[in-house]
């Protein structure tokens, strides 16, 4: 018999199925048992009686064979889109069998520490809440993709290991490349850019590898990026476009996974219109909205982004704050100064519920002024000849921006940590297994420095 995928039994009642899946409970009643049955299109209540019972388990994956009957009235489950039938089993055949679960998985949240949630990060992840995470963060890059094309961007793949570092400065991963020094990329950022004299547009899906000696919520050593460069564009465009892309990337994935938004108890987006801050505007709105005078700082910090999406939300309606112009000196080298004002450059960060998920700029597209600032950042030109080459022979005024996929995805959830919005996390302490010998590495998540944008 050809296999019906769990949902679809919702049309086939009074007719034989055969399910496959996985066994997600058991609850005995005397000579009846009944089993929750898990697949990729949902769950079914599964009602199996004498002699036909094998030993089960969860997690065993199992074939069953069955008639699809309705449920009484008074026993239909509502939470679920198959809680009006159920499968009375006829054969249950244990396809595979799966050794004794070292923690219950059978409630509606998983209740773990977090080391242990990544300690048995391939069995967590079959949990339902945990799973949902995984599929808001593909509506994420649904929509990041369906925009992106919509601008005529075009979708190129990037190399993941570089001749230079992409930003210079000592947080990077060093490769033994065939007894030559190289580096996994900090970001997309250079291809991106040498590929704007080609396509004009484009847009990437990315690694982005950050050796940075933190362990904090919000950040990761290796973290995925969404990216686009546009030419022919000017700074207030940059802007347009990547208020543009943030906007209805985040609309697409809510609109695609209002269940599981509701089942987080999360409230809709606000998406007011939002404000344009510069830097030290948006220190003198803390200043005065909040009592706190970071008015001489370079950068914002944690707190202050919390705050002034706070402001935004109260005075805009908007769960969203553009903060523009940062110190060019803390910027990438590849940022283009304000000719107004030199010390601040045409940069900007996208705040989104209290933390930033964009990075970009306007960059810089003069070759000979590229080359001055690489010279006085302390660097060698000559380590970005292939880079400087579209410069060199023609590069238009040109910009974009980088979007955080787990920070995006941790903050349309509300999750406490970013680990939590990544598959297989890699930070400081883990690269799948757990790398310090002693100690429970949790006792130090959260508590690390703030890194650099």
């Amino acid at each position: 018999m050809e296999r019906t995928l769990i949902l679809d039994c919702n049309v086939k009642v009074g007719e034989e199925v055969k399910i496959c899946g996985w066994v997600y409970t058991r609850r005995d009643h005397g000579k009846i048992l009944f089993l929750d049955v898990t697949d990729r299109s949902g769950l079914i209540q599964v009602v199996a009686t004498g002699g036909k019972i094998p030993e089960l388990h969860p997690q065993d994956v199992v074939s069953i064979t069955g008639k699809v009957n309705k449920r009484q009235e008074n026993l239909v489950n509502k939470n679920i889109p198959t809680g009006e039938i159920e499968v009375y089993a006829e054969n249950i055949e244990v396809l595979s069998k799966a050794a004794e679960l070292p923690f219950d998985m059978g409630g509606k949240e998983l209740d773990l520490q977090l080391p242990t949630l990544l300690d048995f990060r391939s069995l967590t992840l079959r949990h339902p809440k945990v799973k949902e995470i995984f599929k808001v963060q593909a509506a994420i890059l649904e929509g990041f993709r369906k925009i992106s094309k919509e601008l005529d961007c075009v979708e190129i793949v990037v190399p993941e290991i570089a001749a230079s570092a992409t930003e210079g400065g000592a947080e990077v991963f060093h490769v033994d490349y065939y007894g030559h020094s190289a580096f996994m990329t900090q970001s997309p950022q250079l291809y991106k850019q040498m590929l704007v004299p080609v396509f004009e547009r484009v847009f990437t899906i990315a690694h982005a590898y950050r050796a940075e000696p933190s362990v904090t919520t919000r950040h990761l050593s290796v973290s995925t990026q969404l990216d686009c460069e546009f030419g022919f564009v000017e700074f207030e465009e940059v802007l347009d476009l990547m208020e543009q892309v943030g906007i209805e990337t985040i609309k697409f994935a809510e609109n695609q996974s209002k269940d599981i938004l509701k089942d987080f108890g999360i409230k809709p987006v606000a998406f007011g219109k939002v404000p344009r801050l510069t830097l030290r505007e948006t220190q003198e709105i803390i200043f005065k909205e909040f009592g706190r005078d970071a008015r001489l700082e370079k950068d914002l910090a944690p707190q202050d982004e919390v705050d002034i999406c706070q402001w935004s939300l109260k005075t805009h309606g908007s769960d969203f704050v553009t903060i523009t112009h940062f110190p060019t000196a803390k910027r990438a080298f590849y940022s283009k100064p304000d000719t107004k004002d030199p010390e601040y450059s045409l940069s900007f960060d996208f705040l989104f519920r209290g933390v930033e998920i964009v990075s970009g700029a306007q960059r810089i597209n003069d070759y000979q002024q590229l080359v001055d600032v690489i010279k006085a950042r302390g660097m060698d030109p000559e380590n970005f000849e292939m880079y400087l080459q579209a410069f060199k022979y023609g590069m238009p005024p040109e910009g974009g921006f980088s979007f955080g996929l787990e920070r995006m995805t941790m903050h349309m959830l509300g999750l406490a940590n970013v680990r939590e919005a990544s598959l297989f996390p890699r930070d400081m302490e883990r690269v799948d297994i757990r790398l310090s010998a002693k100690g429970n590495p949790s006792t130090t998540l959260g508590t690390g420095v703030k890194r650099e944008k």
